[in-house]
């Protein structure tokens, strides 16, 4: 009787990491609500965390939706999930949630603040109903914890599909 085929390696996971509008400003806009660390040092700590629970990350920005929607058309297809700090258009944007929707991948929405307990306009999230999980306020961990957890989810996925 001939061996059992060869399982197929597994494929690292990949995440997108995709930060919204205005984050490009971290660590000069509202460093008392933001925190001093700039977007390139949020990118750093995430890509550390990435390598150490061996996850492969690709971290994107734009002050357009337009291009944060055509980012996620593009990744769909490169990555298991999405981790989003959607910032101001996590509040008002139907075309950013179908635009996550579309991508037909779990997503983890992000918040360096805890926007619960700002302003009222900022309390309602259009992305959080369809959302793994949300993470907020815990600055730059809010970026490690949901990371975390959306490859833990991910990987819980994966063992249920096989």
């Amino acid at each position: 009787m001939p061996p059992p085929p060869e399982a197929a390696p597994r494929q690292p996971l990949a995440v997108a990491v995709v930060h919204g509008p205005n984050l490009n400003l971290l660590g000069v806009r509202e460093p008392h609500v933001y925190g001093t660390k700039t977007l390139a040092d949020v990118n750093r700590a995430i890509e550390g965390e990435a390598a150490a629970i061996g996850v492969g990350v690709e971290c994107f920005q734009s002050n357009s939706e337009g291009s944060i929607l055509d980012y996620l058309a593009d990744a769909r297809d490169r990555v298991d999930g999405v981790l989003i700090n959607p910032a101001g258009l996590g509040h008002t944007s139907v075309a950013l949630l179908d635009g996550l929707l579309g991508t037909s991948k779990p997503f983890v929405e992000v918040h360096l603040s805890n926007p619960a307990s700002r302003e009222s306009f900022r309390q309602r999230s259009m992305i959080a109903s369809a959302a793994t999980g949300v993470v907020a306020g815990f600055g730059v961990d809010s970026y490690l914890s949901g990371l975390r957890c959306l490859c833990n989810f991910l990987v819980r996925q994966r063992g249920v599909a096989e």
